[in-house]
């Protein structure tokens, strides 16, 4: 069964802990100094932020999927969709060890298709860090932007 992944970057973890805590229902399933991540149930989401980003905002969606075979068909589709696809094969990051691959929507968006294998005591693995704008990311296809922009307060919404 898949699972949605959001992946945010914040100015401040702990001001965003507290908020994400209350509006979720829910504390953390795993935080540390520059990251936080709560698996829900209701919905399904695999929602994470971090500080490491160069942009506040969102920078990346995604699927967590429970075995391979289900990795293997996020591929297929992919592939099937014409999207360039980088597969990273198995890595470590934001504090996990997982095989994954990613793809970049026609608008620039990147999403990743990973099954967690288990977790990590670091961020992520140093050979993997890709610099963007003077920090280290290990998430996301290469060096592509990725952050969506977020629109102005009166904007007009969805």
């Amino acid at each position: 069964m898949k699972r949605f992944h959001i992946h945010v970057h914040v100015d401040d973890i702990a001001a965003s802990v507290a908020f994400y805590s209350k509006l979720f229902g829910a504390e953390p399933t795993r935080i540390e100094a520059d990251y936080a991540k709560w698996m829900l149930d209701d919905p399904r989401v695999n929602f994470a932020i971090s500080t490491r980003g160069s942009k506040v905002g969102v920078d990346h969606l995604g699927f967590q999927v429970d075995d391979t075979a289900e990795l293997a068909e996020l591929a297929q589709r992919a592939q099937a969709a014409d999207m360039t696809l980088l597969d990273q094969g198995e890595t470590t990051c934001c504090y996990a060890r997982s095989d994954k691959h990613w793809i970049v929507d026609p608008q620039g968006i990147a999403w990743e298709h990973f099954h967690t294998l288990d977790t990590t005591p670091v961020y992520g693995e140093s050979r993997q860090a890709v610099p963007v704008s003077g920090a280290e990311n290990c998430c996301g296809p290469g060096a592509m932007p990725v952050a969506i922009p977020v629109k102005p307060a009166g904007s007009a919404c969805c």
